[in-house]
């Protein structure tokens, strides 16, 4: 792999689109949720492989919420990352990982060289038609792609509603991208076979970081402050009198999608 601890190099730097978090890369940083265990304990039995020791490349990998969490895990994981605002809270809070300037649809790294690449939040950025066949090149036989999305759960109810009233808001409020993502990578290669998986899991927060995360989200963040302020202190005042004391407890739908890169015959 092509970088260096601490070191951050400038190539292919990325569409706006990708780097339209860059506004609020430090509030992305500490309100956005984490990812349970049980999503890595699925990619180990779906990849057939422990993380520990595997070389894994973490692209549009942002604050650092995922790539924390494989390091952890024992894996050897170089960060892509195109935003320069994001990439430097990434690289405050883990200074010893690798750290590189790209995007997913033309990754700057050899072919096979790498045993697992990871999408966290961030596939839906990329061009699968590019993203799809740069991926299986860089990867070695038999390494994989998993990509994953943390969903608001809707099927309990204060969060439909919340989601309702986003979507009523905002024309570009969707969450659906974890749901097509096998057919979209089925569509970039026909010979691939993707496998998903759906998890759940809670966590619980206080009421000021459940709306510092929703205004995180790139639709928030698009508006400017001054047009998301109603929106955020309309959404204050609908969840707090879910959660009058004033800690929310926030339900996720993980989509998660692994596809295994054939090995040589």
């Amino acid at each position: 792999m092509a970088s260096h601890p601490g070191q951050q190099e400038s190539a292919h730097p990325g569409t706006p689109r990708a780097l339209s978090f860059d506004s609020v890369a430090a509030q992305y940083a500490t309100s956005r949720p984490s990812y349970p265990p049980q999503l890595f304990d699925t990619i180990e039995e779906l990849t057939g492989h422990p993380l520990d020791g595997r070389r894994v490349v973490d692209v549009g990998a942002g604050t650092g919420i995922a790539t924390r969490l494989l390091a952890a895990r024992g894996a050897r994981v170089l960060a892509v990352e195109p935003g320069p605002a994001m990439g430097e809270q990434l690289r405050e809070a883990l200074p010893d990982v690798p750290l590189l300037r790209a995007v997913g649809d033309a990754l700057p790294l050899a072919t096979a060289s790498t045993d697992l690449i990871t999408y966290a939040q961030s596939w839906h950025w990329t061009d699968p038609a590019r993203s799809v066949p740069e991926a299986m090149r860089v990867l070695a036989p038999g390494g994989a792609l998993a990509l994953w999305w943390n969903i608001p759960d809707t099927t309990v109810p204060w969060i439909a509603e919340q989601e309702d009233r986003l979507a009523r808001r905002l024309d570009a409020h969707r969450h659906g991208t974890g749901l097509r993502a096998p057919r979209l990578i089925t569509e970039a290669d026909p010979a691939l076979r993707p496998v998903r998986r759906e998890l759940h899991w809670t966590r619980r927060v206080p009421l000021d970081q459940h709306i510092a995360h929703l205004g995180s989200h790139s639709y928030v963040a698009r508006l400017g402050p001054h047009r998301a302020a109603p929106l955020l202190d309309q959404e204050r005042t609908e969840v707090l009198r879910v959660f009058p004391g004033g800690i929310v407890e926030e339900t996720y739908a993980l989509h998660l999608t692994v596809t295994l890169r054939r090995a040589d015959p």
